[in-house]
């Protein structure tokens, strides 16, 4: 990426940590990630340990002055997020939830049609994402210590997106199956929005599903396809009209365009992002967190 280098990585090993370096040219490998927010010249830190780990690894970063960009879910529960926007505040130091989706070239051509009233009013959003994934109680999926669960991992994608199109929604119902372990195997939503529009999102680790989004208006449709988190292709279906496509050349694996956004901001000296605000952040946990409480689904220490 322009303007940006690869500084250092930190691992819990510090094996790990000269792997990662060697593969990927970062002239700086630490065994710990105290040491990696003392280095000096470090503008930003991704935060890409486990669900349960990011409050904690957030908030290292933050009270050392360090900006950081932390990867979905923010943290485990809402309180876990209320203490890091409030030392990021405190801190004056810029922090955003890693909701990369939103910064990809599809997501702005969509949430560009559908607020120009391409579709019309907003009616109705299905949504889905799901994978078959190998039972493991000891791995982040399955381990409730690691805030594992379809929810945190990939549920988390329709839930954020229809957001971004609906608002934020007035009642959530969840219904679900838990593994062994007690973390969410599958979840079904329906969820309701001010002005009448409604939402079927899903979420699996039991089978492989179309992950697709298709969003329903009074005057058409528009269909992200597979996968529609970084989608390739979107069809915009107006009543009476030849469907519309729309195609978008795959930039590397899609993280660029929210690590460049990051660099914008930083420039600009904020704190935080206009397009994925804390606000959103919190309301999105305050959402999960409901989500998971009607599971029953609950994780050590909470």
């Amino acid at each position: 990426m322009p303007g940006a280098r690869l500084h250092a990585v930190a691992s819990r090993t510090l094996e790990k940590a000269h792997q990662f370096a060697a593969q990927y040219g970062a002239p700086h490998a630490l065994g710990s990630y105290e040491e990696l927010v003392q280095l000096p010249d470090l503008d930003v830190v991704y935060v890409a340990t486990p669900h349960s780990e990011h409050h904690a690894h957030a908030l290292l970063c933050l009270r050392a002055g360090v900006a950081v960009l932390c990867e979905k879910a923010f943290a485990r529960n809402a309180s876990e997020v209320a203490d890091m926007v409030a030392v990021a505040r405190e801190k004056q130091v810029f922090l955003m939830e890693a909701l990369w989706t939103r910064f990809v070239p599809a997501t702005h051509k969509a949430l560009e049609l559908v607020g120009a009233g391409a579709i019309g009013r907003p009616v109705h959003m299905v949504a889905d994402f799901g994978f078959a994934a190998d039972y493991n109680p000891a791995s982040r999926l399955f381990d409730p210590g690691l805030a594992g669960g379809s929810l945190l991992d990939i549920g988390i994608y329709p839930v954020f997106f229809s957001k971004f199109f609906l608002g934020e929604p007035t009642q959530v119902k969840a219904v679900g199956t838990l593994t062994e372990t007690g973390v969410d195997l599958t979840c079904s939503l329906a969820l309701a929005y001010p002005g009448g529009a409604t939402a079927s999102l899903y979420s699996t680790l039991a089978a492989t599903t179309d992950t697709t989004c298709t969003i329903y208006g009074t005057e058409g449709k528009l269909h992200l396809h597979h996968k529609f988190h970084h989608a390739h292709h979107i069809t915009l279906h107006r009543t009476d009209e030849e469907p519309q496509d729309f195609h978008f050349e795959d930039a590397g694996y899609g993280y660029r365009y929210e690590a460049q956004h990051v660099q914008e901001c930083l420039a600009q000296g904020l704190t935080e992002s206009p397009l994925v605000p804390l606000a959103f952040s919190e309301k999105l946990i305050e959402t999960l967190d409901d989500i998971r409480q009607q599971l029953g689904v609950h994780y050590p220490g909470e």
